[in-house]
């Protein structure tokens, strides 16, 4: 007995000495599994991510200038930002719990038809009743996550819009209507979020309920069936042990159907966007302009932004090879609308866009494009190098054919006078440069792309009377043997054009020369008196 007894207590002690050289590995492991898990799903979610994002943007590259327009930048990039950052985290919840959950469901029902299918049976009965209220509740989650995302890109908007325009606030002290419009925002959206998370937070309730009627029904016929003698005491607590096991997993699976469906919602967002289609595309069959000297046309052409008064009317140019010409007018008489027409960022409703002869609808958006170079009152650069901004003309051109570009721009002194000279970043959107600077910037771009069009609108509207000078010497010499349309409402910059067509809401109401347009005594006269002093500057040319 003493010797068995001795036994016993030795393979007692063998167990305890064994119990941590297994425990330990199995710890190991389950910790290397959950790293592994984690690192997986998250990159599995983060590469989703950018797939999503590269696809969007390369679809916003391609969708019509209209439709950039009308979206604006806050909104567009809360898609890029706020949307699929809400994605990744439904993503990572569904990669981390739907298997495990599901798993551990589908076990645990197994186990109870094994123990007492009669038990199990009702379970599989109650239970799908909280099934239909979680799904008209995921329904309304996902319909509600559209519109905090939308919400969402008007805050973005509101915070872009306010933030850039710091100066005017700041000098208008409007500081009380930016945070009153603030505070209406965050409380939307607080509101919306509110109500999200209150439509979250019923789910768990409601398979709570579920899961103590089942508990309930399980007892009422487990009793029944032990005292009929179908069942026994050892069934019945191994179907309460497996009910125990299950009902975590279901609570938490109806939770992440809630985060699944707001995660839809996101991705109903992000597949509109992939699925537009532009309107404005190459027609089957474009080819590439023949350019001979760039003489451009419009033959009455009407178009309109939208369903109100039409931009242009009847609007009859030419802007022969190699001359200059200037389109004036009052601010909404269509102007800028040509320039639009001619770079196909729109098509018109009728009539035709000609270069050298050839309709430009019928062409290769590249070549009609590549034909153009644009300079704008609103200049557009990039944080990144001044050598990089002007390099955008031409993208395989060297330092020295930059410089010389940045030379003919009268840009390349004060180039060299900042810290870097061309290395020198031009900050977000420039601002890290005065008026004048971007202005030589751009038309430096404009030289070194060297189209044979060349798109003048307001260029030096916004400059002071010495930037001016600089930047209308430079403006002259990139005009030099090319065909120039210019937009302008200084029309002293315009006198020495070689043909000008004055704009009035839509139409071409007079053509000519200066002098002549002075001399008829009509609407470009008029504009010549209010800018001249009652035509005292037109007197002195």
């Amino acid at each position: 007995m003493r010797e068995m007894t001795a036994l016993m207590e030795l393979r007692d002690a063998r167990v305890i000495w064994l119990a941590p050289a297994i425990v330990l590995p199995l710890v190991l492991v389950r910790s290397l599994s959950l790293y592994w898990q984690t690192l997986t799903t998250n990159r599995l979610a983060l590469g989703v991510m950018r797939d999503l994002q590269t696809a969007m943007y390369a679809r916003l590259m391609e969708a019509d200038f209209a439709r950039l327009q009308g979206e604006g930048p806050g909104s567009l990039v809360s898609r890029f930002t706020n949307d699929i950052t809400t994605l990744r985290e439904s993503l990572v919840r569904a990669a981390n719990n739907l298997t495990r959950d599901s798993l551990q469901v589908v076990g645990g029902v197994a186990v109870m038809i094994w123990l007492d299918w009669v038990l199990a049976l009702l379970l599989l009965l109650i239970l799908p009743l909280a099934g239909a209220p979680v799904l008209r509740i995921g329904a309304i989650i996902r319909k509600r996550s559209l519109n905090v995302m939308s919400q969402m890109g008007n805050v973005t908007s509101f915070l872009e819009e306010t933030l850039s325009g710091s100066r005017l606030i700041k000098t208008f002290s409007l500081e009380n209507y930016a945070r009153n419009r603030s505070r209406t925002a965050f409380q939307e959206r607080f509101q919306l979020l509110q109500a999200m998370v209150r439509d979250r937070s019923k789910i768990e309730p409601l398979m709570e309920v579920a899961g103590g009627v089942a508990l309930a029904g399980i007892f009422a016929v487990a009793g029944w069936r032990m005292a009929s003698g179908d069942s026994d005491v050892g069934r019945f607590l191994g179907v309460i042990a497996a009910l125990l096991i299950v009902s975590p997993a279901l609570r938490a699976l109806g939770s992440l159907a809630g985060a699944i469906q707001e995660g839809m919602g996101v991705l109903e967002r992000v597949f509109n966007l992939l699925d537009e289609d532009p309107r404005l595309v190459e027609r089957s069959g474009a080819k590439p302009l023949k350019l001979k000297g760039g003489a451009l046309a419009l033959k009455d052409v009407h178009f309109a932004y939208g369903p109100e008064a039409p931009a242009l009317n009847g609007v009859t140019l030419n802007v022969p090879a190699g001359k200059t010409v200037a389109l004036v007018g009052a601010s909404g008489s269509g102007k800028t609308s040509v320039l639009n027409l001619i770079a196909r960022l729109f098509d018109p409703q009728s009539g035709q866009v000609e270069i050298d002869g050839q309709d430009i609808a019928r062409a290769t958006l590249a070549s009609v494009r590549g034909s153009l170079a644009l300079v704008s009152q609103d200049t557009t650069l990039f944080d990144d190098t001044i050598a990089a901004n002007i390099g955008f003309g031409a993208l395989d051109a060297g330092p020295e054919a930059i410089e010389a570009a940045a030379r003919a721009a009268d840009a390349h002194d004060f180039i060299m006078s900042l810290p870097g000279g061309y290395e020198f970043r031009a900050g977000p959107r420039g601002n890290l440069l005065s008026g004048g600077q971007r202005q030589r910037i751009a038309i430096a771009r404009a030289l070194l792309k060297d189209a044979p069009i060349l798109l003048l609108d307001e260029a030096t509207s916004a400059l002071d009377a010495r930037s001016e000078e600089r930047v209308q010497a430079a403006l002259e010499r990139l005009s030099a043997g090319r065909t120039t349309l210019v937009i302008a409402h200084r029309l002293f910059t315009v006198r020495n054009a070689d043909w000008i067509y004055v704009m009035d809401q839509g139409r071409v109401v007079e053509e000519g020369r200066h002098d002549e347009l002075v001399a008829n005594d009509g609407l470009y006269a008029q504009l010549c008196r209010i800018q001249f002093r009652d035509g005292q500057e037109a007197q002195a040319t």
